[in-house]
């Protein structure tokens, strides 16, 4: 395996393994970043109408809003694809690397095997000019502090840098009911691994205070991905789309 470093991880893998691969893929389409996949793969395609195709050399792509297409050396459109929405799994099948895109209402499955895989990149696609306009979490943080009611009326911020188990909140605070509420940060598009963080806080402070206390988890941020979205909903956590001042970037 060859691989061209980006940051802490490596953005592209040349010739890796099948395993390689895997935790790459894995590891970026939980991060919300654009992912694709080069390689020798059959496609299966099942939900309206049923489609095969046979092994060939074709370019997987994985888009943060749930779009997957399969690209061929011919033509601008893609062979096979899923609409934005639907949820990407990768995995080992047979210790192949498998791609299961899918979707429900109407109930679609697109299914990549790779025979061999050539190249993996993943991509942060966040635009650098919105990031050097959007400040940073602390001015995020200062933001709410001087208005409270951006997170939701009657929100009373405690304290800040809350120690837990887990690591440390944001900011500790009260609804205008006195229910607890923990409220995560970021100044940025988020996706499955910021809703998992603040779940943890959740659960560590939930142990921390009586057993019958309601601890309410509020991730900010400008955006989340939709895979992010739907795993805020199962958990029973909620979404406030604030930016940063823009002003502290310029």
């Amino acid at each position: 395996m060859t691989s061209t470093d980006s940051g802490d991880a490596p953005a592209t893998l040349l010739s890796p393994t099948h395993e390689e691969a895997l935790v790459q893929v894995e590891a970026a389409v939980e991060r919300g970043d654009l992912v694709t996949v080069f390689g020798r793969c059959t496609v299966e395609y099942d939900g309206r109408a049923s489609s095969h195709l046979g092994p060939g050399d074709r370019l997987v792509v994985l888009k943060p809003d749930g779009t997957a297409l399969v690209h061929t050396e011919e033509g601008h459109q893609p062979v096979n694809w899923q609409p934005p929405g639907a949820t990407a799994t990768p995995r080992l099948r047979d210790d192949r690397l498998c791609i299961r895109s899918e979707r429900t209402n109407p109930d679609e499955t697109l299914s990549v095997e790779f025979e061999s895989v050539v190249q993996t990149s993943a991509f942060d696609v966040t635009d650098a000019n919105d990031l050097s306009l959007a400040g940073t979490e602390e001015d995020l943080r200062r933001r709410i502090l001087d208005d409270p009611d951006l997170v939701e009326p009657g929100f009373t911020p405690l304290a800040t840098e809350r120690e837990t188990p887990a690591g440390a909140v944001d900011i500790y605070g009260e609804d205008a009911t006195g229910t607890t509420v923990v409220v995560e940060l970021k100044r940025r598009r988020v996706g499955p691994d910021a809703v998992g963080q603040l779940s943890r806080y959740v659960d560590a402070l939930g142990r921390d205070l009586h057993a019958a206390a309601t601890v309410r988890g509020i991730l900010v941020a400008p955006s989340v991905t939709e895979r992010a979205r739907r795993l805020l909903a199962e958990k029973g956590l909620e979404f406030v789309s604030l930016e940063p001042p823009a002003e502290a970037g310029e």
